[in-house]
C-alpha cells in the first residue's frame, strides 16, 4: 500500500486527524481517515526480580474519560518531541509512581489500533526501583497500588484488566520473560 495524497483535516493538542488517498495491494485506490498520534511508551514496574517466586508490581488505577471510570493500568504516556521511548518509559514511570528505574529492558512494540491510527506503543519492564519524585499531570487522577505477580495475574483472568496495552505488557511478561 502506498500513500497517494494527504489532507489535515484537524490538528489537536495530542492526535491530528488526516484523510489519506491510498493505493492498496491489488492497485485500486481508497480514502481513509487516520488519527497521528506521536507514539506512546509504557512499563511494567517491578519491585522484585521478575524472576523470584511471587515477585511485586506496581500498577495504577486511572480514571479515564472514554471509559467513564477507573481502569487498571500499567504506568504510561506520550513521547515527547525527540523523546526515545526508554526515555519516555522512564519518565513516565517516575512521573506516575515516584519511581526511578535503575534497569529497564524493552519488551516489544505494539500498534493500538492499526485500522484508523499510527499510534505505537513501546513496552518495557523496569527493575531496580528506587525513591524518585511523582509530578502528575493536572488530568490525571490515579490511584497508585503494589500487587503480588499472582494477584496482577489474576486481574488479567476475571477480566479486570481491560485496557490493552496493560493487558499485552502484563501478558509478554509472563510468556517471555518469567
Amino acid at each position: 500500500m502506498s500513500l497517494v495524497s494527504t489532507e489535515r483535516i484537524y490538528t489537536g493538542r495530542i492526535v491530528n486527524l488526516d484523510r489519506d488517498t491510498v493505493r492498496f495491494p491489488n492497485g485500486s485506490t481508497g480514502t481513509l481517515e487516520m488519527l497521528r498520534h506521536p507514539g506512546a511508551a509504557a512499563v511494567v514496574p517491578f519491585l522484585d526480580d521478575p524472576a523470584a517466586e511471587d515477585p511485586r508490581v506496581l500498577l495504577i488505577r486511572q480514571f479515564r474519560h472514554a471509559a467513564d471510570d477507573f481502569i487498571w493500568e500499567v504506568p504510561a504516556g506520550r513521547l515527547d518531541p525527540g523523546e526515545s521511548p526508554e526515555g519516555c518509559a522512564r519518565r513516565e514511570l517516575e512521573e506516575e509512581t515516584g519511581m526511578r528505574a535503575d534497569r529497564v529492558e524493552q519488551l516489544t512494540t505494539i500498534y493500538t489500533t492499526p485500522g484508523f491510527t499510527d499510534e505505537r506503543i513501546h513496552l518495557f519492564l523496569a527493575q531496580g526501583l528506587t525513591a524518585g519524585a511523582q509530578a502528575r499531570e493536572a488530568d490525571e487522577f490515579m490511584e497508585l497500588h503494589t500487587l503480588a505477580w499472582s494477584e496482577a495475574m489474576a486481574l488479567v483472568g476475571r477480566r479486570e484488566i481491560v485496557d490493552g496495552k496493560t493487558l499485552a505488557a502484563l501478558l509478554f511478561v509472563q510468556c517471555f520473560r518469567r
